[in-house]
């Protein structure tokens, strides 16, 4: 009995976290809510999978007029690579500019500032070409 339990743990722990895998890289509209995950600090994230090879060069541009918006990129070991809480529009939206050192699959941090709240994003990841 002890390892159906076990078995439903761990196919229930599963479902709990599944970030959405990006296959088409474009702009996206989505929406953060209360059922994402909980930051600690009053905000929710969601996150998204992404392949990306050692070398890439990658721009995120997350944009939401609900929330202050604070970018993550964490590498296949979970650390983070990259980070920005605000673009350099002066607005509270956030723009990262980073080059992948290792090919993997990353993870894309969409998350609200503090408890800055909830509602709909757009999120552009582009792989940027390098310069001839």
């Amino acid at each position: 009995m002890a390892i159906a339990i076990s078995t439903t743990a761990a196919f229930a722990q599963s479902k709990l976290y599944s970030p959405i895998f990006l296959t088409d890289l474009k702009e996206i509209s989505d929406s953060l809510s209360d059922k994402d995950i909980p930051t600690g600090q009053g905000g929710f994230a969601r996150d998204y999978a992404v392949k990306l090879n050692k070398g890439d060069n990658l721009a995120v541009d997350l944009s939401s007029e609900s929330f202050d918006s604070i970018i993550t990129l964490l590498g296949p070991d979970g650390s983070t690579v990259a980070e920005n809480d605000d673009g350099p529009d002066g607005t509270s939206n956030s723009l990262l500019f980073t080059r992948i050192n290792e090919t993997g699959t990353f993870i894309i941090r969409v998350r609200s500032f503090g408890e800055t709240g909830v509602g709909p994003f757009k999120l552009k990841v582009t792989k940027l070409q390098p310069m001839k």
